[in-house]
């Protein structure tokens, strides 16, 4: 710490050096030039590794410029290193070592408390092809991550009187298939409305979800279901139909397009300069990364056309995210009302009275003794995840364009240098083996495989399968997809890469048709032909 007192022209400037503190947005909002700064008759500056990263201005008596060489010279006295305990960034940096170069796609990450950033970088390179690297300002896909603002924009128009979470959706969207029970626009919020998962469907009707999907052909899909997965209330069913089906309600409320309303409503008040909903797959995006996948023979572009908003669809930064985390705690949207946020907040209870961790498309959680709300996102070769310690006022902010980065783990580990002082509990360590028998994991043998042989069509999703048996094994071929093989796991009962399929019989014993199920979709079925 210490204190410098610079005389001129009869006036006196006090700079005094504190611990880390805020980044150069405060400084140019405040109308603050770069790289010279508005010198004040009483200032605080707070410096970490010799950088100005806030001005606390408590008297605007003066407006004498301090010449940006002088503040500089200052900065670099070996009495302005910092004292507090803080995480140097050297033990940040390591934790995103194996993406920080010229020949790996890597990840932006943002660090904040009480609202100021603590510690911005970016790891690895943006794009490959043209060797441009991250930066805190680099643009990423953000994935399920978007879902709080689309949860965010159902609060607004609550706020604004326009509709109510209690509504029945069909009042907004009167030609969705009627189920004989009341779906609300809360089911779609906490993810219990029991609808299939479009993306999952899209998938199992053998076509990629990174290709353009047809907004119509998107919600064509999900009308043709005859069955919900559950009733309405009873289980929280993660599916991406529920915030597809949102913005298709906003538009419909407000008339205007779901970017248009973000951009209004939740955007510009909140200085997101840089964050857009992508409904355009056309439409260009300076500073964009591009998602990547590892092959056999290094890095692999993952090109996706995919511009369906709602599910995901939030272009960002962290920088922006920043400010929308800094909301929490000082809402500027709507209102301005701390309710909105506190409502944001409130997590499901289903028809049991079992009350859910999932809130607004936000995650209320704990770890290691402390409160925290996430969500996280992925798509094509993009990851995201948003950390937040509310009690604490600290937040670890993620995006990332490399398919096998798991930004959520890295998170917390961000976390562990800044908080593990205020810990109170252990992590959970792994199990160990008993050494007790858990029975046989022997596939049961089936012998007569041609038994299921034949084509197998489902008119909810306009696809036909097709089984055969080859070499001893059951094969699924969907269009013009690679075969994919199926395991026995009892009887009528295979497994596929990442679903279970059932066959069902008619009264003579004779194979009839197939019911599909994975973690998203249940009960699909499938007529033998």
């Amino acid at each position: 710490m210490i204190a410098f007192v610079w005389d001129s022209m009869g006036a006196t400037v006090v700079i005094q050096v504190l611990e880390c503190a805020v980044d150069r947005r405060d400084l140019e909002g405040a109308g603050i030039g770069w790289p010279e700064f508005l010198c004040i008759m009483t200032g605080t500056f707070t410096v970490d590794g010799g950088q100005v990263r806030r001005m606390i201005m408590k008297d605007f008596k003066s407006g004498y410029l301090l010449p940006f060489a002088l503040l500089s010279a200052l900065l670099t006295m070996g009495a302005c290193e910092s004292t507090s305990n803080e995480p140097k960034s050297s033990q940040v940096d390591s934790i995103f070592s194996s993406w920080d170069s010229t020949d790996s796609p890597g990840c932006a990450l943002l660090i904040l408390r009480d609202g100021q950033v603590l510690y911005e970088k970016g790891y690895g390179m943006a794009d490959l092809e043209h060797g441009i690297p991250i930066g805190p300002d680099t643009v990423f896909y953000t994935g399920s991550v978007s879902k709080q603002f689309v949860a965010m924009s159902l609060l607004l128009l609550e706020e604004q009187g326009r509709l109510s979470l209690d509504d029945d959706m069909r009042t907004y969207l009167p030609e969705f298939p009627d189920y004989g029970e009341v779906i609300t626009l809360q089911h779609l919020v906490y993810h219990t409305s029991g609808i299939r998962d479009y993306l999952e469907l899209w998938l199992m009707s053998g076509r990629n979800y990174l290709d353009e999907i047809p907004e119509m052909a998107a919600y064509e899909i999900i009308r043709r279901q005859k069955q919900l997965n559950v009733p309405p209330g009873e289980r929280h069913l993660y599916s991406n139909s529920c915030y597809f089906l949102i913005p298709l309600i906003v538009e419909r409320v407000t008339g205007q397009t779901f970017n248009q309303f973000a951009e209004e409503n939740i955007f510009q008040p909140l200085g997101m300069k840089d964050s857009h909903f992508h409904d355009d797959n056309g439409h260009i995006i300076p500073d964009r990364a591009f998602g990547y996948e590892k092959g056999e023979r290094g890095f692999r572009a993952l090109h996706m056309r995919f511009d369906l908003v709602g599910s995901g669809g939030l272009y960002s930064t962290v920088r922006d995210l920043a400010r929308w985390d800094a909301n929490f705690d000082d809402n500027r949207l709507g209102k301005g009302s701390p309710e909105l946020i506190e409502k944001a907040h409130v997590a499901g209870v289903l028809n049991s009275g079992e009350e859910l961790s999932y809130a607004f498309a936000l995650v209320n959680g704990s770890y290691r003794g402390l409160r925290t709300v996430s969500h996280g996102g992925s798509l094509g070769g993009y990851r995201a995840y948003f950390l937040r310690f509310p009690e604490q006022r600290f937040s670890v902010i993620i995006l990332a364009n490399l398919g096998d980065i798991e930004p959520g783990k890295l998170a917390h580990q961000v976390a562990d240098l800044y908080l593990s002082d205020l810990y109170s509990e252990e992590l959970p360590g792994e199990d160990q083996p008993s050494g007790e028998a858990t029975g046989s994991t022997e596939a049961p043998v089936v012998a007569d495989l041609a038994q299921f042989e034949g084509a197998y069509f489902s008119d909810e999703l306009e696809t036909r399968y097709w089984l055969e048996a080859n070499e001893g094994s059951l094969q699924l071929r969907i269009g013009w997809n690679a075969v994919v093989d199926l395991s026995p796991v009892a009887r009528d009962r295979f497994k596929g890469s990442w679903f279970e399929i059932g066959f069902l019989r008619d009264p003579s014993g004779r194979v009839s048709s197939l019911v599909v199920d994975s973690g998203r979709v249940k009960g699909l079925r499938f007529e033998r032909q």
